[in-house]
């Protein structure tokens, strides 16, 4: 049981860290006002959180390599001066695989465990993603929060529990009542849950709530995938998580096996959400498997010269 576990996330994983075949010249990326200081990019990856001001460019996340000429160009529109910081919400290469270009200019600041994650080889029956480069590793690592004060207001930064991987930050912008949830949040899709790197199904669902519940008034999130988003989007996806949690757990309790449990399927009302990244037969097998005893996340092999 626990081999065919590791496979089915372990691969999503792969997919998710390694650098694709991008071709920018087809992926077009655009940059959306939030408030304040704030805007959203969207291109190929994850989105991007960029706060341009008079102290230069800070920006959250950088999607894959092929699209650093595009959003240089992108951030070149809202301001001339350099990147001064790199936040990275967790290790996935399709949130950090501009590192190694982003981070020759701006210093990358992430929770401790996304360098340690970085700077290893990490390993699936599949195959293995390579360590990264020495410049696209973190320079700046915190354990469970701290907060930089850029551009007129603070920036704050929280490591969350294991969820989506055992290295997740929030970044939120208080002056301007921006949130990044990173992929603790998909709007409007199934998330992907690493368990392979430290995530966790019930700590992703303690996380997401927890957010909800102490979301500031009017504050505007920005989901790993997908739209800019308010509360009432983030009250779905909390109620979507809560649902098939129950329904999946209600099953297992009832001794039902992984295949009866896929061809009962979810309700008609989940049906748009298994049209993402992860389809509705992947969230059922994440959530079987995730609410049983699960199996310890290996560590990594850490690169001698990123110690």
């Amino acid at each position: 049981m626990r081999v065919g576990w590791a496979v089915c996330l372990m691969v999503p994983a792969l997919a998710l860290a390694a650098d694709p075949e991008v071709d920018p010249d087809k992926v077009p990326v655009r940059s959306t006002p939030v408030a304040g200081n704030i805007h959203f990019i969207e291109g190929a990856g994850g989105n991007i959180a960029a706060s341009a001001g008079p102290d230069g460019l800070l920006i959250v996340d950088d999607q894959f390599a092929p699209m650093a000429k595009k959003i240089h160009a992108t951030l070149d529109k809202l301001s001339k001066k350099p990147i001064v910081y790199v936040l990275n919400t967790h290790w996935h290469g399709d949130h950090t695989g501009g590192n190694a270009i982003f981070g020759r200019e701006g210093r990358i600041v992430a929770q401790r465990e996304v360098r340690v994650r970085l700077a290893s080889v990490q390993k699936s029956p599949k195959g293995e993603t390579p360590a990264a480069p020495k410049e696209a590793l973190p320079v700046i690592t915190y354990d469970t929060g701290m907060s930089l004060y850029f551009n007129g207001e603070e920036v704050r930064l929280t490591h969350l529990p294991a969820g989506h991987t055992d290295g997740d930050t929030l970044v939120y912008f208080v002056g301007s009542n921006v949130l990044h949830m990173g992929d603790q949040f998909f709007a409007g899709t199934f998330p992907f849950i690493d368990v392979g790197t430290g995530g966790s199904v019930e700590g992703y669902v303690r996380n997401a709530e927890q957010v909800l519940k102490t979301l500031p008034a009017g504050a505007k999130i920005i989901p790993g995938h997908g739209k800019l988003c308010e509360r009432a989007d983030l009250e779905r996806f909390v109620t979507m998580l809560r649902e098939t949690t129950s329904l999946v757990r209600t099953q297992l309790a009832a001794g039902k096996t992984l295949e009866q449990v896929k061809a009962a399927g979810l309700p008609p009302q989940f049906k748009s959400w298994g049209e993402g990244y992860v389809s509705q037969d992947v969230w059922l097998e994440t959530l079987y498997h995730g609410l049983q005893a699960k199996p310890e996340a290996a560590r990594p092999e850490v690169a001698k010269d990123a110690k």
